[in-house]
């Protein structure tokens, strides 16, 4: 297993007591769809972490964390007025590795640096098990919804397009 993947599960035992099963694909998860191809899923029931940059307001150059469907698309203008900023783009991925400890492509849902405020797609409920990536683009791990919510400390919250 990729040292990447292990860190990550050793961190999910660590934080949450929890024992994750990672999968890891030779041919990649980094995309939703690649992913759902690999575990047999439905696309919907991939977990995208997606880390946001805010700017202006209160919270001006703060990070957050979006879990998404992998059917769904984030729409950055509701991200930015559900923390009361005026802006919200794609965080920097320098930022994001030195924030939340992960790099693009292997973002997990938790078990990052930083707690980051995060927001959870309400369609991901719809789903007994979703997947969410495992600290790299070639693993997942599968997971609850309900329990991802907890875990991440996430807000149930539409804000996708």
């Amino acid at each position: 297993m990729h040292e990447r993947a292990v860190e990550f599960s050793e961190r999910a035992r660590e934080r949450y007591d929890i024992d994750v099963e990672v999968l890891e694909f030779d041919a990649g998860t980094k995309t939703a769809a690649a992913a759902a191809d690999a575990v047999g899923c439905d696309t919907a029931a991939i977990a995208s972490t997606i880390v946001v940059s805010l700017s202006g307001g209160d919270r001006d150059g703060e990070l957050v964390a979006a879990i998404t469907s992998g059917a769904n698309r984030l729409d950055l203008d509701a991200v930015a007025r559900r923390f009361g900023a005026s802006e919200a783009s794609m965080a920097d991925p320098d930022r994001i590795r030195d924030t939340v400890g992960w790099s693009i492509g292997g973002v997990p849902p938790l078990c990052h640096d930083t707690a980051v405020p995060t927001v959870f797609d309400p369609t991901l409920t719809e789903y007994e098990t979703v997947y969410g990536a495992a600290g790299t683009p070639s693993a997942v791990f599968a997971i609850e919804p309900t329990v991802l919510v907890d875990l991440a400390g996430a807000t149930v919250v539409d804000l996708t397009e």
